[in-house]
């Protein structure tokens, strides 16, 4: 008999991203250990955040919808971004709780309040939740979601059963790495390799699946990344030769220090532009940061190091925007 611990969300054929029990990223780096872990959270080099920070919410409610050749991205915070394109609304990540925790009184507490109140959303068509961690899928921002705008949740494997137990009456599709869905008129759905893991506690490490998405629409294809360490450029090279040019490329530029824990698993601004320049986008929206502090860096390192890693590559600010929460880009069109 097998001691390993059975996988609660999903059984499945082994592949070149699946061991039969555990997810994994094909010549990648597996997440730090607990020993890790506890040399990190003892290292005395955590930046003190401000406990609010205020910012300039969007003036006005959006539009209710953006057609024909617009596209256009609000942030709400963190990797919560609400795209419109094509007739379509769609929130990645969506986390509107105070927290992105288990709990309602410990784990990381948002600074910045959402950029879009929740009341204030237009109709919302579709959520992509890209992975299962705290800060990304929020069982209780989709609920709201669900009884509200009842949208079409698409997500990787696996996370489908940890919402379908929350939300028995969602509509939910999963996706491996490679699957597309083309269920809207005009929009198709591409899940692509990113280099991540997963866990909503610690008996679960890699059991759901994590996955960037692009979205091919009449008006341009969407590179989305809620989280990814570069690896090499791997994945981006990839989903440049899969899919060509974008016009918009999502990518995440925080929780990045210390380097040496947290390198395999999310990228930092450098990184991230070498990554904009690999997958050719015209235009890039960083996200991650300034929301939720899940590591050491300080509040504005991710905006600034952005900053400088676009002037060494010579690459106009304008093409690659850090978002506050309630700032709207109308991405040029290419």
């Amino acid at each position: 008999m097998s001691d390993k611990p059975a996988n609660p969300y999903y059984t499945g054929p082994v592949s070149d991203h699946f061991d039969g029990q555990r997810f994994f990223n094909p010549q990648g780096v597996e997440p730090g250990g607990m020993r890790d872990l506890l040399k990190w959270r003892t290292n005395g080099k955590r930046a003190r955040w401000p406990k609010r920070v205020a910012h300039a919410p969007a003036a006005t409610p959006p539009q209710t919808r953006v057609d024909g050749a617009d596209l256009r991205v609000t942030m709400i915070g963190h990797a919560t971004l609400l795209i419109q394109i094509a007739g379509l609304n769609i929130l990645t990540d969506p986390v509107w709780s105070p927290r992105a925790s288990p709990f309602s009184f410990a784990g990381p507490k948002r600074v910045a309040s959402p950029g879009i109140a929740f009341e204030d959303l237009p109709p919302i068509d579709i959520v992509l939740v890209t992975h299962n961690h705290y800060d990304h899928l929020d069982l209780a921002t989709l609920a709201r979601l669900d009884e509200e705008h009842g949208p079409h949740i698409v997500t990787p494997l696996g996370n489908d059963t940890i919402i379908h137990r929350a939300l028995p009456d969602a509509k939910i599709s999963d996706m491996d790495w490679g699957d597309h869905l083309q269920y809207w008129d005009g929009l198709s759905i591409h899940a692509e390799p990113c280099h991540h893991w997963s866990a909503r506690g610690i008996r679960d490490r890699r059991m759901a699946l994590w996955a960037a998405f692009v979205l091919s629409t009449p008006a341009g294809k969407i590179y989305h990344i809620g989280d990814t360490g570069f690896h090499d450029g791997i994945n981006y090279r990839a989903a440049a030769e899969k899919h060509g040019a974008f016009r918009l490329a999502n990518l995440p530029i925080g929780a990045y220090e210390p380097r040496w824990f947290m390198k395999g698993q999310h990228q930092n601004p450098e990184e991230a532009v070498e990554g904009f320049r690999l997958c050719n986008a015209a235009h890039a929206v960083g996200h991650h940061f300034g929301t939720f502090q899940l590591t050491d860096e300080a509040i504005e390192a991710p905006v600034e190091d952005l900053s400088k890693a676009l002037s060494a590559a010579a690459i106009p600010p304008t093409r690659f925007r850090a978002l506050r929460p309630g700032e709207v880009f109308d991405v040029p069109d290419m």
